[in-house]
């Protein structure tokens, strides 16, 4: 069996220097880090990653906390997974999907949180003595990433108003956190920056409600209208209900969502939305959680990724 002392002798180096590029890469240069990969794959050493775990007092899990319902997030979820489990399996972590529920099963380092609400602060959070990062915009000091919500409602906005949309609407998900209060500011922004009235409606995300609200502000409508979505899972609600009336999209109305993940193109038609690099972001917090565990619980801070508008035909004609 290849022992570090054989990759400290092929890479010409000590055996501290293996020792801490395997376990403190950050505190080694990059020209000895490479000749010690080096070394490490001419011999085919396999780095004994439970031992390691046992000695530095780790598990080497992390948990990713899902603390909202499953049934309207799953594709989203989906891949911030694949993001979150790409980093920590080149960091040879292993993940486990907690819930409620299930939070307090096992042993971790951290824990990647998401879905968190207001009255969780003070509860399920409070419960961790490891490391957390959250996964959404949060204003009680957590290090967090996410998209720019302000900003992404507000380039779909001013999307539709240069599309000549006068009477535009923002349905909101009903919920008083600081995700949704920066989707409806960026929708404020926009409409209060080119002389428009706001028209606000928080909904239930999901797609029947959102229709069954769409429905009872189109049946009365006597001019051409856009909807501003705080989500896809809406904007799909919300065209329902425009073609359950037999009106034209996007001529008579126009719709915008929010995430880009799955449901914006299976949408008919497809929906114009904000496309946020999910994959990405998970990885992005797969790294944060990483550099904390690192610094002994040292704040990270917090990182937005920048939206992306993506136009369909829910807005412009094909």
């Amino acid at each position: 069996m290849v022992t570090i002392s054989d990759v400290a002798k092929q890479a010409n180096v000590s055996k501290m220097t293996v020792s801490r590029v395997l376990n403190h890469p950050e505190q080694v240069r990059d020209d000895l880090k490479k000749l010690v990969y080096e070394a490490m794959e001419q011999l085919n050493y396999v780095p004994n990653y439970a031992a390691r775990a046992l000695v530095s007092h780790r598990t080497q899990v992390i948990k990713f906390l899902i603390l909202e319902e499953m049934d309207t997030t799953e594709p989203y979820y989906m891949n911030l997974l694949a993001g979150i489990a790409k980093e920590l399996d080149q960091n040879h972590y292993s993940l486990q999907l907690v819930t409620r529920k299930s939070k307090d099963i096992g042993q971790c380092d951290g824990v990647i949180a998401t879905g968190v609400r207001s009255q969780d602060y003070d509860t399920i959070l409070k419960e961790f003595s490891k490391p957390v990062i959250l996964f959404g915009q949060n204003d009680r000091g957590f290090d967090f990433i996410d998209v720019d919500n302000e900003k992404g409602v507000r380039l779909l906005t001013e999307h539709v108003i240069r599309r000549g949309f006068k009477k535009i609407y923002f349905f909101g998900i009903d919920l008083q956190e600081p995700f949704m209060f920066a989707r409806q500011k960026g929708y404020l922004d926009a409409t209060e920056a080119n002389g428009l009235p706001p028209f606000l409606c928080r909904v239930k995300n999901s797609s029947s409600a959102a229709q069954q609200e769409a429905e009872k502000i189109l049946s009365s409508r006597k001019e051409r209208c856009a909807f501003v979505c705080a989500s896809d899972r809406i904007a799909l609600g919300v065209i329902r209900a425009a073609q359950s009336l037999r009106l034209s999209i996007p001529s008579e109305v126009a719709v915008t969502g929010f995430d880009g993940v799955f449901l914006d193109r299976i949408s008919a038609p497809h929906i114009t939305t904000v496309r946020q690099p999910v994959v990405k972001m998970g990885e992005a917090c797969a790294r944060m959680l990483l550099k904390k565990i690192q610094e002994n619980g040292k704040s990270q801070g917090h990182q937005f990724f920048e939206p992306e508008v993506v136009i369909r035909p829910s807005t412009v004609c094909e």
